[in-house]
């Protein structure tokens, strides 16, 4: 196990910060009071994070350059240099007059010159870069633009030569102020943090807003298929349907009988994304042999074909004509001699009226179906500050020494965003706020941070992360439901990741989040309304479907996004996604279990109490209860009354030890802090396995054994069950008929007898002295072990 395991406790725990939120004058100026920016439309865009400065110049173009004397031509670009950084625009091939517009953000903390040169270059291929002139800035006099204010118009300045005394000839087209990150030129521009990064990686550490594609379920009901022939005109062929959507196969069983029209009536579900680019490609194939399937025909369908349904009424069924294999566009002239074609009748309709599931729905982000017209409005926002991090680990080795490039991805609902990468820092600081509409409380917004691996620097990732995979620093998730509405939230949450060594913090990421209600009554109105939309229950899916298309929708999100610009890596989707939930785990299943026990425990501590009153080991409160349980009989109406005020207490007693911050990864209950090695080794191999065999027999024989307590235990349960059932169905005929005597001595005995009596009797019973007890047990108990269940029939 790793050092960080025997770590404090208090470590592993949510931490309050004071960070200073929202948007301030700059050079500490007051309006509104304290400093603060009182304009509603500011305060409600930025004020979840920490105010971040900026020295922003826009470059936009320059004119009338003058050409090389030599190649008669200009290449020119542009350098912006401020002390150590520089930063460069893209190079124009021969052109007197380019237009650049891009935007070069300098972070004000790392400022160190009190000049600011734009620099103009003429590339040269073999020589060094001509020098064109340059226009100088004094960074006292830059001014300073705070949203809402509209942009600065750009101005044109007349270039300088090197020593800033006279003016050459050309002119360029700049803005130059200072901001903050709520500046609409933030996210677009060049940043100083990142000036090592070159080429394609320049694009990875912007920060981006990107949303998960639209998902459909596609049902395809596979009705019949007439006029099917197999090549061995002397047998009937006995065929199924493959059908074909991406990369997703799904086949129907074969046909009862063999026929040459063959019927099946089964639902195939595949998902869609749009646009959609995948066609639904279907075969029909003859089983000819046991190894050998002849192919009868196919056709291929386009989706947007398909009718789009909001509900659960019919949709038309049509006929398609298969192209026969064999006679292509190559055999054209004998395609005419066939008298027929065989057909296939199917009903299939894109699924708007249900929620394409693509993450577990105990860590659910959004509910909502996939037709638009279905949505319901929002009840609430969702707003998220991403500050900063602190104290994370070294992920990579650049040039020797330890690293880490971090950035922060959030996913909620179809809004995944991703903020910038900071660069070789172990406290980066983001301070980027992001919004979200919310739709139902009782979901999870999940932030996820990750190492930059595809900078395209000279790194090496460190042991466990692949080549070129963005390697997991953290996971957060919050649930809405468990937060105060109005109420800004600013903790520090620990990034705890599970390694091969153990569990192991990373590191610290502070958040500052609020949760705004739109409609207070619609919020509590949804408490009464399913989760997932009403066409779930109506004609829910199976356990294995909603698995495999769970499944599907996770590997079309994360393809689309990975096609994204920059894109959202596969490792990063899945790991947000929890892709690896259901795969087994000895430290899950401890974990699972504890939790049923935890459950039970309260039961159990309840029945221990009953048992200390009924064996008077505290006389006093054994004859406290004897004096309530007979006021209780004499008042009967009360026993109602009483349990609910009794709960309306605990309730009102627990209000002032509820948890203060919302829930986060605890590593107590995860059954992190106490996992065996062994036990994590398995957790993190392959599937299939990549062990040596002794090793497999050895987990092989682990899980045989863990598998035959379960075994047992649901086995137990069973029989409780079928005792029950035996009690009147007169497989052991003699039990059932005392039962049954008993049943009508019993009606008789409680018809004649006031209710109160019975309750009386049976209750001073109950709880009668230990002198009046006996060690064996009692009559019920033991002609109730005596009944038979089903156990006897198994073999």
């Amino acid at each position: 196990m790793s050092n960080q395991t025997s770590a404090q406790p208090d470590d592993y725990k949510i931490k309050d910060t004071k960070p200073q939120l929202g948007e301030r004058w700059p050079h500490g100026g007051v309006r509104g009071g304290g400093g603060w920016i009182s304009s509603e439309r500011v305060t409600s865009t930025y004020d979840l994070v920490e105010q971040m400065y900026y020295l922003y110049v826009r470059v936009v173009k320059a004119r009338d350059l003058p050409p090389n004397p030599v190649t008669g031509s200009c290449d020119p670009y542009v350098e912006v240099k401020l002390g150590n950084y520089k930063g460069k625009t893209q190079r124009f091939e021969k052109k007197t007059n380019p237009e650049w517009n891009q935007v070069f953000a300098f972070s004000k903390e790392k400022i160190q010159s009190s000049v600011l040169e734009v620099f103009v270059r003429d590339r040269e291929m073999v020589t060094r870069d001509e020098y064109l002139g340059k226009v100088v800035f004094d960074m006292n006099e830059v001014p300073t633009r705070v949203p809402p204010d509209s942009p600065l118009a750009p101005q044109w300045y007349r270039l300088e030569d090197r020593q800033g005394q006279s003016k050459l000839k050309g002119e360029i087209m700049l803005a130059v102020w200072m901001g903050t990150q709520a500046d609409e030129a933030f996210p677009e521009s060049w940043h100083s943090d990142a000036a090592s990064v070159q080429g394609e990686g320049v694009y990875s550490v912007r920060s981006k807003v990107y949303v998960s594609p639209k998902l459909w379920y596609l049902r395809v009901n596979i009705i019949e298929a007439q006029d099917v022939e197999s090549q061995d005109k002397s047998q009937l062929p006995q065929v199924f349907v493959k059908a074909q959507v991406g990369n997703q196969i799904l086949k129907t069983k074969l046909s009862p009988t063999k026929t040459t029209n063959p019927f099946w009536n089964e639902d195939l579900i595949f998902v869609a994304a749009e646009p959609f680019e995948e066609q639904l490609v279907l075969t029909v194939e003859n089983k000819a042999s046991a190894s050998k399937d002849e192919l009868v025909g196919r056709i291929s369908l386009p989706l947007h074909i398909f009718e789009r349904r909001l509900d659960h009424r019919a949709v038309h069924s049509r006929w398609f004509n298969l192209e026969r294999f064999g006679f292509g566009v190559i055999e054209g002239e004998r395609r005419k001699e066939l008298k027929f074609s065989t057909r296939i009748h199917i009903r299939a309709c894109l699924e708007g009226a249900y929620h394409v599931l693509d993450e577990s729905t105990m860590y659910i982000s959004d509910q909502r179906p996939t037709a638009r017209q279905l949505w319901k409005q929002p009840i609430g926002i969702l707003e998220v500050g991403i500050l900063s991090a602190q104290g994370l680990l070294p992920m990579k080795t650049k040039d020797g020494r330890g690293t880490t490039d971090a950035y922060c991805v959030a996913k909620y609902g179809l809004k995944w965003v991703r903020t910038r990468t900071i660069l070789e820092s172990f406290s980066p600081k983001w301070n980027e706020q992001y919004t979200w509409e919310v739709y139902d409380p009782c979901t999870v917004i999940t932030l996820g941070v990750f190492d930059n691996c595809h900078l395209g620097g000279n790194e090496k990732p460190s042991a466990g992360s692949g080549p070129g995979r963005d390697s997991r620093i953290g996971k957060v998730r919050i649930r809405l439901s468990t937060l105060e509405t109005d109420r800004i939230y600013t903790q520090s949450y620990p990034l705890l990741v599970l390694q091969p060594s153990g569990v192991k913090k990373m590191g610290e990421l502070q958040l500052a989040f609020r949760f705004t209600s739109l409609s207070l009554t619609h919020m509590i109105y949804l408490y009464s309304r399913p989760l997932l939309p009403k066409m779930h229950y109506l004609h829910p899916f199976t356990v294995s479907q909603l698995d495999s298309l769970r499944y599907q929708a996770m590997n079309i999100v994360a393809s689309r996004l990975g096609r994204a610009e920059p894109p959202l890596s596969k490792e990063v989707v899945e790991y947000m996604l929890d892709v690896d939930s259901h795969m087994w785990s000895m430290r899950r299943s401890k974990a699972n279990f504890f939790r049923i026990v935890s459950l039970f425990s309260g039961i159990i501590s309840m029945s221990k109490w009953l048992s200390d009153v009924c064996q008077w080991k505290n006389p006093v409160t054994s004859v406290l209860v004897h004096v309530l349980f007979c006021i209780l009989i004499c008042y009967p109406e009360l026993i109602l009354p009483t349990i609910f005020l009794y709960m309306f207490l605990i309730g009102v007693w627990n209000f002032r030890f509820r948890p203060r911050h919302p829930p986060h990864m605890d590593t107590k209950i995860s059954w992190a802090e106490a996992v065996h090695p062994d036990e994590l080794d398995e957790e993190f191999d392959t599937f299939p396995t990549s062990k040596p065999q002794d090793v497999i027999r050895m987990r092989y024989d682990r899980l045989r054994s863990v598998a035959g307590r379960i075994q047992t235990v649901v086995g137990d349960m069973a029989t409780q069950g079928e005792r029950f059932h035996a009690l009147l169905s007169w497989r052991d005929p003699r039990a059932t008929s005392l039962f049954v005597i008993f049943c009508l001595c019993a009606a008789i005995s409680l018809y004649v007898t006031p209710f109160k009596i019975v309750a009386l009797v049976t209750g001073l019973y109950l709880l009668r002295h230990p002198r009046f007890r006996s060690k064996m047990p009692s009559v019920p108990s033991n002609f109730f072990r005596r009944l038979p269940s089903k156990a006897d029939t198994l073999l």
